[in-house]
């Protein structure tokens, strides 16, 4: 995780205001209501690859009747069904479709199953089982990697909190240079927000995994404590 910020720090004294007046020949009069407080802009970035995949199964068929062809489909539909069940896969993640057309004396059928898998293990298993078992009967897809919105939000959030944790630490040192007590946060606003993916190549054995960044760039004002208040 990268960060960085800039700090500017204000600090006008009553001693300060009454030396200024007296070097412009006015009369030294009591200063109330200064403003004491640190300005920093913290930036930081997260990353997190992609959470979800889709993967496509489709099975076809050709037979002479259109009672043959849905027989033929349908139970191979159901041994890949199964298969997701059985490692978990909610209904809710899974969806099918079906053509049925005629071409001369034959029908054709094509089925297609598209499933959202969260654990990218459990997409290998199935894989690994439905081409084990069925064979060239089966057509399995390249997996789509993508960012759920949850996703999205929490590398947003972390790169934000991040950038605020920064400027927190940085302001804390400056104030220990400048002989202060960091007092709490005036104002808190985040000025830029930027994300991109990086694709990496894929490998041979294996498709890629997308990544995708967020950075976000902050300005926090801090008040200093007045160490000569009286503690009551």
């Amino acid at each position: 995780m990268k960060s960085q910020s800039r700090v500017f720090a204000a600090l006008p004294t009553a001693e300060y205001t009454e030396i200024k007046e007296n070097q412009q020949g006015l009369e030294p009069k009591a200063v109330t209501g200064q403003v004491r407080e640190v300005q920093v802009t913290g930036a930081a970035e997260a990353s997190c690859p992609a959470d979800r995949a889709s993967m496509r199964f489709r099975v076809t068929s050709s037979k002479e009747s259109a009672g043959e062809v849905t027989v033929s489909i349908t139970r191979r539909l159901d041994y890949i069904l199964q298969a997701l069940r059985q490692h978990g896969i909610r209904g809710d993640d899974t969806s099918v479709r079906k053509f049925l057309q005629r071409n001369a004396d034959t029908y054709c059928m094509d089925a297609e199953v598209v499933v959202v898998f969260s654990n990218f293990e459990k997409m290998e298993q199935v894989r690994s089982v439905l081409l084990e078992k069925l064979d060239r009967s089966v057509f399995v897809g390249t997996p789509q990697f993508y960012h759920s919105p949850e996703c999205l939000g929490q590398i947003r959030q972390r790169a934000c909190v991040s950038a605020v944790e920064n400027a927190q630490q940085k302001a804390s040192e400056i104030s220990q240079v400048l002989g202060q007590s960091l007092g709490p946060p005036l104002l808190v606003r985040e000025k830029e927000t930027r994300e991109w993916k990086v694709v990496e190549e894929e490998q041979r054995s294996a498709p890629h995994i997308p990544v995708v960044t967020a950075s976000s760039c902050v300005s926090v004002s801090f008040s200093f404590r007045d160490r000569n208040r009286k503690k009551l």
